[in-house]
């Protein structure tokens, strides 16, 4: 249980660390990066069968989610925020399902949708320096 402790503890350090330096564009990749993960161990509770541990992993998946969504600048940012905005909505409401039918492979669908809004993000980054 210390292992576990001491790993938490040092994981939040370095997201501190991480964050407290991080542009807005990088405060969103750092929490898709999370998000990803946490995405995975949902997958494998669902898998496992481990039903609190799965409701857990999946509301901190949600909690990630809304948290992106409410970052974005919907009176600014035109129609990509907009359709970004209901991009999120419609993972969150993906995930719900996956938990209810205990389903991976919905799972798997929101982690790909993720996976490519990541990239788009990078690209911004990227062209932003």
């Amino acid at each position: 249980m210390l292992n576990q402790e001491a790993y938490s503890s040092y994981h939040s350090v370095n997201l501190d660390a991480q964050t407290a330096r991080a542009s807005p564009v990088e405060l969103v990749l750092v929490l898709t990066d999370g998000l990803l993960e946490e995405l995975a161990r949902a997958r494998g509770h669902i898998i496992g069968k481990r039903y609190e541990q799965k409701a857990n992993s999946l509301n901190k998946c949600t909690d990630i989610i809304n948290g992106l969504s409410s970052s974005l600048d919907f009176d600014n940012g035109g129609e990509v925020v907009a359709n970004l905005g209901r991009l999120y909505e419609y993972c969150a409401g993906r995930l719900y399902t996956a938990g209810v039918a205990m389903d991976p492979a919905l799972v798997d669908e929101v982690t790909t949708l993720l996976t490519t809004i990541k990239q788009g993000w990078l690209g911004v980054q990227a062209k932003n320096g």
